[in-house]
Parts: structure tokens; sequence; C-alpha cells
């Protein structure tokens, strides 16, 4: 299901039609980003990398993630333990695929990002892993 059509969430701040964003993004990001998709695991470009910098949304290059709460989870997609921001995400219920999950999305464009667990016992200060697709990511490396 496409996050366009849910109304119980604020308006995006960028709005496409459905035709725009084809143009702008390749068939892959299309599929993850606006239909929520999901790349394979393991095969995403950020799943282990380390490089510190910023990670935005690829749709719309809204600042979401920071590489100093990016963690290796050995889950196959890259996990971090909070938003850069806040009000970076918006979190709403799945229930798709018969079983509970909470979906990220992009504050500013409503793109799905992945999906954030809880309880699950990582050493990490909130005890949450949002886990991101890469594809759904650029990360800009920090200036040295």
């Amino acid at each position: 299901m496409s996050s366009d059509a849910d109304t119980s969430l604020p308006a995006p701040r960028i709005q496409l039609t459905p035709q725009e964003w084809r143009a702008k993004l390749s068939p892959e990001e299309y599929r993850v980003l606006r239909e929520a998709g999901t790349e394979r695991a393991f095969t995403g470009e950020y799943t282990d990398t380390e490089t510190e910098g910023i990670y935005s949304c690829r749709a719309c290059g809204a600042e979401l993630f920071r590489s100093g709460e990016k963690f290796h989870s050995h889950c196959g997609w890259p996990s971090f333990f909070d938003p850069a921001n806040s009000d970076a995400v918006i979190l709403r219920p799945d229930d798709s695929l018969g079983m509970r999950r909470v979906e990220v999305l992009c504050a500013n464009c409503h793109s799905h990002l992945g999906h954030v667990f809880e309880g699950e016992g990582y050493p990490t200060p909130t005890d949450k892993r949002y886990c991101i697709n890469s594809i759904s990511l650029r990360l800009t490396p920090a200036e040295r």
C-alpha cells in the first residue's frame, strides 16, 4: 500500500504525483520508497558501511539518520537505534504479511524506509532497531 493513501498521517511537505516520483526514482527505488517494498537482505550498499556521515532520504534528501546511531544487528539491512531528529520519521502500524510491525516513513515525503522493532535486547541506548532499506537512503560522508 502506498503511503500517499493514508489520510491519518499529516500531509507530506513534498507531494509529487506517482508519475513525478517515477521520473525521479529508478524502478527499484520507486518499488521500495513509494510502494513499501523491501530490498533483499544482505544486498544493500549500506548494510555493513562504517563510513561516518549523514543518511538522508533518497527520495527527497531530508536528513534521517547519522552514522553515530548506526549499529551492526546482522539482520541484513542497515540498523539504527534512533533517528537524527525525532521529527525526521513517522511511525505507523503495519499489519501486512500477517504480522504486526511498525513502518518507518520519511516525515518529509512519506516514503517507505523500513520498519522499527524494539525489545530485541541489542545493547543500544534505546533498545530499538530501525531496520532501513539501503535503497531508501543516501549517505553523505562527513568531511574530514
